[in-house]
């Protein structure tokens, strides 16, 4: 197996004219970019004087496993048999806050909701999303449970199932 290796570049661009001399004092707006990329607009949540308007890096972590695990949800539907014509997702997460200023995000949740074309594998759809988990590259590095709440449908719309892990 070959390894791979990535790179980003994030440039502060929230100096006011005087630096970090003091919390209120810079913005925390930056820029993350990548070669041949689009730049993201980058800052901090607004609770940490952030501008709301931009990605902070709490949703990118969140974003990132939300696309990882539809990248690999579509590859396992495809090793396993089954159609799927839709997919969206809301991912949530949740993050403590420590005394010391410090803190982590303690667990996300991925709400898909996959359209299938064979009402006959909705059970197979709504197990695949184990096996993406277990196959997605941003769910094994992370320090915290990922967990799935699925709604899989069928395209002609003749039935539905939920479940959650």
């Amino acid at each position: 197996m070959s390894d791979h290796s990535y790179e980003a570049s994030v440039r502060w661009t929230g100096d006011r004219g005087s630096g970090t001399s003091g919390y209120r004092d810079y913005g925390r707006d930056h820029v993350v970019s990548a070669a041949g990329k689009h730049d993201l607009a980058g800052s901090a949540d607004p609770t940490f004087r952030g501008d709301r308007d931009r990605w902070n890096p709490e949703e990118l972590v969140v974003a990132a496993l939300a696309q990882c695990h539809m990248l690999s949800y579509l590859h396992v539907a495809v090793q396993q048999g089954f159609t799927v014509v839709d997919y969206q997702d809301r991912a949530t997460a949740s993050l403590n806050l420590n005394r010391d200023g410090s803190g982590e995000l303690v667990e996300t949740t991925l709400h898909p909701v996959v359209t299938i074309r064979e009402a006959d594998k909705i059970e197979d759809a709504i197990a695949a999303h184990a096996e993406a988990n277990r196959l997605c590259f941003i769910a094994r590095s992370v320090a915290f449970p990922v967990h799935h709440e699925p709604d899989i449908r069928v395209l002609a719309g003749e039935s539905s199932a939920s479940a959650a892990d």
